[in-house]
């Protein structure tokens, strides 16, 4: 599943706390410069709206500041291996993961200020700041919204590598779920390849070393970012697509620095309050201003700057104030959290509690596990998805499973995949999945078509009407305005002259003025390291391939799920940024329905194929997708895209790295699959590489998936037509019944999950809806209480590997 990334409605949304205005801006009259002071300066306390594109001046003045540095790019790593553990330990268990790029920002800045109001007590104490506490003090100073973009950037780009090398799908559907008579062919003579398929011969099941399993992941790392850089220009810059998430980390990341200006911006603010005073002083502007201003101006420069000193250190206080709340909500959580993890190593029944009775638990699986990660999932998560995922449980367990049992087509089990109604019931799931994808996709090939088609289509007819149409196809050629006309933004309505030619919307804007809202050139990535960095990734990334599964998957066929990896990855990032999802299920399930045309049927690789290309494609559309998130987010608060391109690249093989290692660890450790770790999309996986390869459907699941299929085809067509309304008068995108209409992705998660998991999530997507629109608080509270009780389970449960891997017993 794809990785959560917040709920981006409310996140946007989210205010910060009000402030008393600067004097600087009781001047009317403010010259150029002061006005872009204003710009630069403002935007680091989050005063004005993050979400807004920053102006040439921001850009300029963040440019200044360290990008890359060794503080911010260790605690990304820190932060991100704890959350590869976290992932890995709950994808296995339910198949989705979470990005966590929010609580990684939460978390960066916490630790830098607590240590920095840590070490600097124990300066106070010691009578000074020399030594080692000292050296840590200084670790903590100036840590900027820059360097707090590429703590996010880093540790999302580590922790989502368990999805992305296809350690909690692709791999154990190889290592664990493949029968024997499915094993592949291969004339390799590599003694890890030869041991392994004559074990697979005799119990089924593909099982690689590490090493194998370690250039897999770094193979898949790597074409994904690369290719993201090409497509920043376009989505981010020209056509300002949303990234929903990202510019809510943005809004976060800068409400959390308010009041802290560092480097440039530091400067800059202390020459606005001098060049106010000094304006107070000569009292400049026109009458008619100072009678309007007269009321709000102080009387006196001195009592004015007594005030706003005052106003200062009160908004401070309150900062800090806040922010104690915060990290001690943020420690009890984790405590929380962490003490339920142990607790559960010893007590595993308190994973599975029978709150709709025995027979409910033990016959149709409806049981609670109150772990409390799963419950700050949903907070992430929020309310929309998770109560879309508890329908899915619903129509999954409670409808088509019992009239599968009774019905006699799933026999065994309940539980059981292969004869139960579990293995039953996730066909259908499969099939509202894959309506899904299908109509999300094609939607987005179809929307700049019909966009191009309204835009070129009557000047085009004029045209051939006026002067036929050999001249007019000419006169394109030849004319450089049209053939060099870029759209914006394809929500626009094109609109045309009287004559019938073209004529571009106001909000497009010339190429000079596009260019003042990139970063400075220094800061970007050259089409030079680009064009290299793609072909290098792409070779690599074969190479890794043939030499993990030598003589299973050809090269030429490798080459073919690359190129599609790429072209339906530009597609996952069009629905991210405008949706804030991406669809990499879908997009991996799309891979493996083409790649049965592609592959013979009766090759008896071709179920091994069918999952590599589908984890091809998968690691290419989440690791573009990721890094276009995250760029957003550096977009909006001035951060160097070449920083965190490079963050993204060391964030990316540690955590390919880190990721196999864990996989091995947890895989050595516990039984897969298992009531603990059900590995549910592996199941996905690998049932879906038999469909396609034609090896049929269990009794009546035709009828029954080609219904739901249908049926959220049509629901995913009404959520695009409602995401498409523009609401009056604030004209903002999406109409206010979207959130009722179920998404296909959250009913098919909860109907593959046993409905343990999902009553937990829904519980936190119940909480965060009653805090933030029933309570009406802002969300920060939220975000910490779900990042402490994520990681404090996801932490522990590595206390709970070396419990198990010592043979501790349970209670």
């Amino acid at each position: 599943m794809a990785p959560d990334r917040g709920p981006p409605s409310s996140a946007t949304t989210s205010t910060p706390p009000s402030s008393s205005p600067s004097p600087l801006s009781q001047n009317a009259d403010d010259d150029n410069d002061n006005e872009l002071l204003r710009h630069a300066t403002s935007r680091s306390t989050a005063f004005e709206p993050i979400s807004q594109e920053p102006d040439a001046a921001f850009l300029r003045a963040r440019s200044e500041q360290p990008q890359f540095t060794l503080r911010a790019l260790l605690t990304g790593l820190l932060i991100g291996v704890l959350i590869a553990f976290s992932n890995t330990y709950f994808g296995l268990q339910t198949g989705w993961i979470s990005g966590m790029a929010m609580p990684s920002a939460l978390i960066g800045f916490a630790y830098f200020k607590a240590l920095r109001a840590i070490m600097g007590r124990l300066g106070e104490r010691r009578g000074g700041g020399g030594g080692f506490g000292g050296w840590m003090g200084g670790w903590g100073e100036g840590f900027s919204e820059v360097e707090n973009v590429l703590v996010q950037t880093v540790a999302g780009s580590v922790g989502t590598m368990p999805l992305g090398c296809g350690f909690v799908g692709v791999v154990p559907a190889l290592e664990y779920l493949l029968k024997s008579e499915e094993t592949p062919e291969s004339a390799s003579t590599d003694p890890g390849i030869v041991q392994a398929l004559a074990v697979a011969h005799e119990t089924g099941g593909l099982r690689l070393p590490l090493s194998k399993l370690i250039l897999w992941a770094l193979g898949l790392c790597f074409f994904g970012v690369v290719f993201a850089v090409p497509l920043r220009k376009e989505v981010i810059v020209r056509e300002k697509l949303k990234f929903p998430s990202g510019t809510a980390t943005a809004l976060m990341i800068g409400v959390l620095h308010g009041g802290e200006k560092t480097g440039a911006e530091g400067e800059m603010e202390g020459q606005a309050k001098r060049d106010g005073t000094r304006r107070r002083r000569t009292g400049g502007g026109d009458e008619e201003s100072e009678a309007l201003m007269a009321d709000a101006s102080p009387p006196s420069a001195p009592e004015s700057s007594e005030r706003y000193d005052f106003e200062e250190r009160e908004r401070e206080d309150d900062v800090k104030r806040d922010w104690k709340k915060q990290i001690r909500l943020l420690t009890y959580s984790f405590a929380i959290s962490g003490t339920y993890t142990l607790v559960s190593y010893f007590v595993p029944q308190l994973h599975s509690i029978p709150v709709f009775g025995p027979h409910l638990a033990t016959t149709w699986l409806w049981s609670l596990n109150p772990s409390p990660a799963y419950v700050g999932q949903g907070i992430i998560m929020g309310p929309a998805t998770t109560i879309h995922m508890l329908l899915g449980a619903v129509l999954g367990w409670a409808v088509l499973s019992p009239i599968a049992k009774y019905k006699g087509w799933a026999s065994g089990e309940v539980g059981d995949w292969n004869t139960g109604s579990k293995g039953w019931i996730v066909w259908v799931s499969l099939a509202i999945m894959l309506a899904d994808a299908i109509v999300s996709l094609g939607w987005l090939i179809l929307k700049p078509t019909i966009w191009y088609g309204k835009v070129y289509g009557p000047p085009f007819v004029h045209g051939v009407r006026e002067k036929g149409l050999r001249r007019h196809l000419g006169e394109l050629v030849r004319n450089p305005k049209l053939s060099g006309y870029s759209p914006v933004d394809l929500n626009d309505e094109p609109t045309t002259a009287g004559n019938g030619q073209l004529s571009k919307s106001t909000s497009h804007l010339p190429e000079e003025d596009e260019k003042e809202y990139d970063a400075p050139p220094d800061h970007l990535i050259g089409w030079k390291t680009t064009l290299f960095g793609l072909i290098a990734s792409l070779a690599f990334c074969i190479f890794a391939v043939q030499y993990s599964f030598r003589g299973m998957i050809s090269i030429s066929l490798t080459a073919i799920a690359l190129l599609l990896a790429l072209l339906l990855s530009v597609m996952g990032v069009r629905a991210l940024g405008e949706t804030d999802l991406n669809p990499v299920s879908g997009i991996s399930k799309l891979t493996q329905l083409i790649f049965a045309l592609v592959t013979p049927a009766n090759s008896p690789n071709a179920v091994v194929i069918n999952l590599l290309a589908g984890g091809i494609s998968e690691a290419g559309a989440l690791q573009a997708g990721d890094l276009l998130q995250d760029l957003k987010t550096g977009h909006l608060l001035g951060a160097s895209p070449k920083a965190q391109f490079y963050g993204q690249l060391i964030g990316s093989a540690v955590g390919a790295v880190v990721s196999a290692c864990v996989y091995k660890l947890y895989t050595h450790v516990y039984t897969i699959p298992s009531g603990l770790f059900q590995v549910p999309t592996a199941y996905v996986w690998i049932f879906t590489a038999r469909l396609v390869t034609g090896q049929g459907l269990p009794p009546h699941v035709p009828v029954f998936a080609a219904g739901a299929a249908g049926i959220w085809a049509c629901l995913t067509a009404l959520r695009i037509y409602g995401n498409s309304i523009t609401r009056q008068p604030s004209g903002s995108k999406g109409a206010s019944w979207v959130p009722y209409v179920p998404g296909g992705i959250a009913v098919a998660v909860g109907m593959y999950n046993t409905p343990s998991f999902t009553l937990a999530r829904t519980a936190g997507g119940l909480l965060a809806w009653w805090w933030t629109r029933w309570k009406g608080r802002e969300e920060t509270p939220m975000i910490v209480l779900a990042s402490g009780l994520i990681l404090g389970e996801g932490l522990f449960s590595i206390v709970n590997l070396g419990l198990a891997s010592g043979g501790v017993p349970h209670l």
